[in-house]
């Protein structure tokens, strides 16, 4: 019966491709309802399919836990042969829920948020989409599958964060060129996927992921090949997971609407490059350069991020730094061992860094379009619902105790104090940080004077569409950290059969990083209070001294600048000088023989008089010619 059920496995593929069908042929005679409950109604679907198969795999012994379901023979070329399958074992069902879980509820939210808007219809098929390409990508059995869905949620970014590509403001210019950036920046990573699958095949000529780790636990691998190997899929990762240099995206992806920010570029896409590191930890386990420079490039990112988080005067802006420096942390995770450390913050980031940006979306609901923390303050009152669900994700995000970014937060820094202190000085100097503006967010938004009367006196709570979903990812961003407790599920047990056994760490060790982690946290929230509520003057001196900092803050320390001047720029002026050889040398050729050749047919065109006459002349002496030439030369 547990077999059998497993056989159903390709339904978290049929249910979102079918809704995405569905709206996509018949929308135009369905009604907005229709179309929002059908596309929210098949990722459901698939949510309650994955906890079927998620109760199904417990039920197995542990040995037993790595299922492939064969779908059919996809591509065989010689000795080149990939299966389509799908991989059903504890790694996979737990992005599964992750994805699907997140991904519903904020489908349901998206009814009341697009509700008015014209493009309603297309923006259902667009997340649909989003969550089959996902889906593909997390429960594909090789790196090729894998590929696929990864350019997959690759294109569904574009098309999301572009939706309003006919709009611009101050903030993001054309929206149309956020969806573009975020592209072409992922075209880079991309390339270097691309390379890697390439490199796996030729050394071990399988693209299979239970055989790639197979081949290399028995020395398959040298140290050299895998290193560059693993290098160039951090490339990848440091595109989708915005990595440094990479991030330089993420930001601008806030053109989008909100939903996609919480969807995409919170719970989801952005950590395929995090579940593609634990996937494929074989490898990294023998790169061991290559581990190390992704665990400094990560908890680099976390603390370069979370500065800048600091100064920001936008609510998604803050948030999409935080988001960044979060991935950092997650990546960081991976680079040093803890693969469950770095999947535990991956499923508890998704639940409160989601609310946050719904809790964000329904701020900007109610002050039709402002998020500017410098406009808002006092809305306690004015939203509740907002108000508190929004606290309980702060809460979760700064690391506060016993929130389930606690937990997670906790098992990454105690992960980096095991392989390198310096690391750990890293994480917690950004955790610190990380307290602060999280709850400089809550205070500045919620707490105070309104700042701006008019828009204060307009304001109002969100639909309940959006308040419920609000709610069920405070519950889980109060209480997520249980799924790692010994007595619940313990994921670095859970996920063995795929990251392999997991050495706990000396008790001492533990100890000193929870108190060290509550420390931190606690003091980052009384820095924010102090800050912002009580208005110490102490905190004003201290803050002033940092106050040269205040511009590279703000512009992200002009990475994009310089991007522009150095990259951008140099190659708008080379496709100028293509496109002015485009216009005088390729065009030209090709209308002057367009030129001749009409000439050519002008000067044709002359010999057809339609005299009949001349026709049986010109026959007659085309007889002789052909006679004369056969008879004389011939």
């Amino acid at each position: 019966m547990v077999e059998q059920l497993f056989q159903f496995s390709w339904l978290l593929l049929a249910l979102p491709a079918a809704g995405l069908l569905i709206n996509l042929l018949f929308g135009h005679l369905l009604s907005r309802k229709m179309i929002g409950g059908i596309a929210s109604g098949v990722v459901a679907a698939a949510f309650l399919a994955g906890l079927g198969l998620f109760a199904a795999l417990t039920s197995l012994p542990e040995e037993e836990r790595m299922v492939t379901v064969q779908l059919w023979d996809w591509i065989t070329i010689g000795a080149f042969h990939v299966n389509a399958a799908l991989s059903i074992n504890p790694l996979t069902i737990l992005m599964v829920l992750v994805v699907t879980g997140v991904g519903a509820l904020i489908h349901v939210y998206s009814m009341s948020y697009m509700e008015d808007d014209e493009r309603y219809q297309r923006f259902f098929i667009y997340l649909n989409f989003f969550i089959f390409a996902m889906l593909l990508l997390v429960l594909s059995d090789n790196f090729l599958g894998l590929f696929v869905g990864w350019e997959g949620v690759g294109l569904a970014s574009f098309l999301l964060i572009g939706f309003w590509f006919d709009r611009r403001d101050d903030l993001y210019g054309w929206y149309a060129d956020a969806g573009k950036k975020a592209f072409l920046v992922n075209r880079v990573g991309d390339f270097g996927v691309i390379l890697a699958i390439i490199m796996i095949w030729a050394n071990l000529g399988t693209l299979n992921f239970i055989e790639v780790a197979d081949k290399v636990h028995h020395g398959g691998l040298a140290v050299g090949t895998a290193t560059i190997i693993c290098l160039l899929l951090f490339l990848g990762v440091a595109g989708k997971s915005a990595q440094i240099p990479l991030f330089v995206w993420l930001p601008d992806a806030m053109a989008g609407p909100t939903p996609v920010s919480a969807l995409i570029h919170a719970a989801t896409m952005v950590t395929a490059g995090v579940f593609l590191m634990v996937r494929t930890g074989a490898l990294w386990h023998v790169a061991v350069p290559a581990a190390v420079v992704a665990a400094w490039v990560g908890g680099l990112t976390a603390f370069f991020a979370a500065t800048v988080a600091l100064v920001q005067t936008d609510l998604k802006k803050t948030l999409a730094y935080s988001t960044i420096s979060q991935l950092g942390y997650m990546v960081m995770a991976a680079g040093v061992g803890a693969y469950g450390g770095a999947m535990f913050h991956l499923t508890t980031h998704a639940f409160f860094k989601a609310l946050l940006f719904l809790g964000a979306g329904s701020v900007m609901h109610a002050t039709h379009g402002v998020l500017d923390m410098r406009r808002l303050g006092g809305l306690k009152e004015k939203m509740p619902a907002t108000h508190k669900t929004f606290v309980i994700g702060a809460a979760a995000l700064a690391g506060l105790p016993l929130m389930s970014g606690f937990f997670s937060k906790d098992a990454i820094l105690l992960g980096a104090l095991v392989k390198d202190p310096f690391l750990y000085v890293l994480g917690l100097i950004t955790a610190l940080m990380t307290a602060f503006y999280s709850f400089r967010m809550v205070f500045l938004t919620f707490y105070g004077e309104p700042k701006d009367q008019e828009l204060y006196d307009h304001v109002h709570e969100s639909a309940p569409l959006m308040t419920i979903p609000l709610w069920i990812l405070a519950g889980f961003a109060l209480v997520g950290g249980i799924i790692n407790l010994p007595f619940v599920l313990t994921l670095d047990r859970w996920l063995e059969p795929v990251i392999g056994l997991h050495e706990e760490p000396l008790l001492t060790l533990e100890l000193f990083a929870i108190i060290m982690s509550v420390v931190i946290s606690l003091f980052g929230f009384y820095m924010a209070y102090t800050r912002y509520i009580r208005k110490d003057p102490w905190v004003e001196r201290f803050a002033a001294n940092f106050s040269g900092l205040t511009p590279w803050l703000q512009n992200a320390y002009y990475v994009d600048d310089f991007y522009k001047r150095a990259i951008v720029q140099p190659l708008l002026r080379l496709s100028e000088q293509f496109a002015k050889f485009d216009r005088k040398g390729i065009d030209r050729i090709v209308n002057d023989v367009g030129a001749y050749s009409l000439a050519a047919g002008d000067w044709l065109r002359r010999f057809q008089t339609g005299v009949i006459p001349g026709y049986a002349m010109g026959i007659f002496i085309g007889v002789v010619a052909v006679l004369v030439y056969f008879v004389f030369i011939g």
